[in-house]
């Protein structure tokens, strides 16, 4: 006689049902992030974005709270991503120029790879509202302060001139406007660029 199956625990249930909304989570916030930098935040209607994950308003609702707070997922996610990289890189070893470097490469990766993200970021950061816009523009300057400070170091050693206080604003946006144009088919990979964009404007 086989043995008797066992009995299922008690708590398997609740246990799937959490890997379940999680996963459903993450297509929500994958097929969201996809609409909204393609026709923007407020052009995204919540019963659009329903029918694109297969779910009713109610169970929409149940997994995101609510459209501003799926945004601040997406950007709340991106930014943070991008300030854990740049902490790490500030508290290890070697020169500024080479950070400077690194930090760059960095941005470009994600201008290759993780495209919708940082458009998204960019474009509806403004669309919150109250505490959640402020917490998030907070997060955006802590990540600019990374850059700031790279550079403050390098002027300081000697291995950076003295730059123009709007010089790492204006590389940012460099970088941030090739969303618009870099291609992964193109010549150059995405760190390639960032030296040659970061090169151009050290040594102008």
């Amino acid at each position: 006689m086989s043995a008797a199956a066992p009995e299922p625990s008690a708590t398997a249930g609740p246990a799937v049902t959490r890997a379940a909304r999680t996963e459903t989570q993450a297509k929500i916030i994958a097929v969201a992030a996809e609409l909204f930098a393609r026709q923007g935040y407020h052009a995204t209607g919540v019963a659009e974005l329903g029918r694109a994950v297969g779910l009713g308003a109610g169970a929409l609702y149940h997994h995101i709270g609510s459209k501003e707070e799926l945004l601040l997922t997406i950007v709340r996610a991106h930014l943070e991503d991008v300030l854990a990289f740049g902490t790490r890189l500030l508290a290890a070893d070697g020169t500024a120029v080479r950070k400077l470097h690194e930090l760059a490469r960095e941005h470009m990766r994600l201008v290759a790879h993780r495209r919708t993200e940082l458009l998204v970021m960019l474009r509806e950061l403004d669309s919150l509202t109250g505490q959640r816009r402020a917490d998030m523009l907070a997060l955006r300057d802590a990540v600019e302060g990374i850059w700031d400070e790279v550079v403050r170091r390098g002027e300081s050693a000697g291995e950076l001139p003295d730059l123009d206080p709007m010089f790492v604003k204006v590389l940012l946006g460099a970088m941030n406007y090739s969303l618009f144009w870099f291609s992964s088919e193109g010549p150059q990979s995405p760190e390639q660029l960032a030296d040659r964009i970061l090169d151009m404007l050290l040594h102008p």
